[in-house]
C-alpha cells in the first residue's frame, strides 16, 4: 500500500490500525546532535489524546510513546527514529454487525473497491488513530524548528458555523488550551461548546475550519514549480482525514480581490525587507517571503453519527440502513489542531532541511 510516506529529506512512514496492537511512525532524515527525549513526544501526543472531554471520544488510551531506535545519550544519531504508541482500550464489538454495510462518509466502500479487504475495526487504517504517528513526528520537526527561532500553533476559528472574531498572537498563545475546543476567543469557544453538546443530543456532529500559524520561517524556504511551499503545506494538510479544503493568506477570499488590494506593499522594517499587508500568507511564488505563514483548513463533521443513515451492504448489494454505534469525537476540529500544527512543521522542517538552513552541523552546539 503505497501512501504512507511523506517528505523529502525530512521523511515519515506512519503505520499501524485503529485497532490492532499498536500504532507508530518512524523519522528518517532528523540531523544527528538534536537533544530529544520521550517526554518532547509526550507533550504534544497528550493534546491530541481521546477521551480528555465532552467534546472528544470517550475512548481511553493513555498513548504512551516508546522511541525504539535513533537516539543515543539523549540525542538523535542521525539514524531513524521509531516510535511506537500501544493500543490499550480498542472495543471492535461494535463493528461486528456493520462490518459489512458501507458507512456515509467514510472510507469503507472505496477501500474494498482499491484492495478488496479492509480492516473494519474502528476504520482500520483510514481511521484518526493514525495521526498519532503525524503527532510524534511533528514534536520532532517543532523542536527542531524551535532552534531556529521558528514556532507553529493552530487554534479553532470556526465550529458548527460559529465563527470567532479575529484574535491576537498572544491570545492564541494564551488562550487555545483554556477551553476544550481550542477557540482562542473564549466567548465564541463557550457559544461552540454549547453547539457541540446540542449536536451530540441529537445524535449529530459538526464540523469547522482549523487556522494554522508558522512564525519565524525565513525567506527563501521553499522550492520551484512542483515543490512550491504553499503546494506541500496544502499536501500535508489535506493529508489529514477529514480535511475537504485548505487556503493559504486570503485564499478564496483573494478571487474576490483587485489586484490593488491583493498585493502586499513592500516595506522596510527593523532593517529587513517585510511586506505591509500579509495576503500571500507567508509564501510568494512558492517561496516564503519571511512573513507569518498562515495556512487554514475545513474540517467535514465527524461522519460516524448515531442517527440513521440510508447504505448498501456491499456482500449482498443490498440497500439497507445504518446506525453507527461506538464511542466517536461530535466534532473533529478542537483534536485536530495538534495534527494540523504538526503536518506544517513537518513541511517547514523538510524544507528548511532541503534549504541547508538545518543541519547536523548547526546542532553540534545544542
Amino acid at each position: 500500500m503505497p501512501g504512507n510516506t511523506f517528505g523529502h529529506s525530512f521523511k515519515i512512514i506512519t503505520w499501524g490500525e485503529s485497532h490492532g496492537r499498536a500504532v507508530g511512525v518512524t523519522v528518517d532524515g532528523v540531523p544527528a546532535g538534536l537533544l530529544l527525549c520521550e517526554e518532547d513526544v509526550q507533550k504534544e501526543l497528550d493534546r491530541r489524546r481521546p477521551g480528555q472531554s465532552e467534546v472528544s471520544t470517550p475512548r481511553k488510551e493513555a498513548d504512551r510513546v516508546e522511541i525504539l531506535s535513533g537516539l543515543f545519550e539523549g540525542k538523535t544519531t542521525g539514524t531513524p527514529i521509531a516510535m511506537l504508541v500501544w493500543n490499550k482500550d480498542a472495543d471492535s464489538g461494535s463493528y461486528d454487525n456493520i462490518k459489512d454495510l458501507a458507512r456515509p462518509g467514510h472510507g469503507d466502500y472505496p477501500y474494498i473497491a482499491k484492495y478488496g479487504i479492509r480492516d473494519y475495526r474502528g476504520g482500520g487504517r483510514s481511521s484518526a488513530r493514525e495521526t498519532i504517528g503525524r503527532v510524534a513526528a511533528g514534536a520532532i520537526a517543532k523542536k527542531l524548528l524551535s532552534y531556529s527561532g521558528i514556532d507553529i500553533f493552530a487554534h479553532v476559528i470556526e465550529l458548527g458555523g460559529i465563527c470567532a472574531d479575529p484574535v491576537s498572537f498572544d491570545d492564541i498563545l494564551n488562550n487555545v488550551e483554556k477551553t476544550p475546543v481550542r477557540c482562542a476567543d473564549l466567548d465564541a469557544a463557550e457559544k461552540m461548546l454549547e453547539k457541540i453538546i446540542l449536536a451530540l443530543a441529537e445524535g449529530d456532529s459538526i464540523g469547522g475550519v482549523v487556522e494554522i500559524i508558522a512564525r519565524g520561517v525565513p525567506a527563501g524556504i521553499g522550492e520551484p514549480v512542483f515543490d512550491k511551499l504553499d503546494a506541500d503545506i496544502s499536501k500535508a494538510v489535506m493529508s489529514i482525514g477529514a480535511v475537504k479544503g485548505v487556503e493559504i493568506g486570503a485564499g478564496f477570499k483573494s478571487a474576490k480581490m483587485y489586484g490593488s488590494e491583493m498585493n502586499d506593499p513592500f516595506i522596510i522594517k527593523d532593517g529587513v525587507i517585510a511586506t505591509g499587508s500579509n495576503n500571500a500568507g507567508g509564501i510568494i511564488g512558492g517561496i516564503s517571503s519571511g512573513m507569518p505563514i498562515i495556512c487554514r483548513a475545513a474540517v467535514k463533521p465527524t461522519p460516524s453519527i448515531s442517527k440513521m443513515q440510508h447504505t448498501v451492504n456491499m456482500s449482498t448489494l443490498d440497500e439497507t440502513t445504518i446506525i453507527i454505534e461506538g464511542r466517536h469525537d461530535p466534532t473533529i476540529p478542537p483534536r485536530m489542531v495538534p495534527v494540523a500544527e504538526a503536518m506544517v512543521a513537518i513541511v517547514i522542517a523538510d524544507h528548511m532541511i532541503r534549504s541547508s538552513r538545518i543541519g547536523a552541523n548547526s546542532l553540534l552546539n545544542i
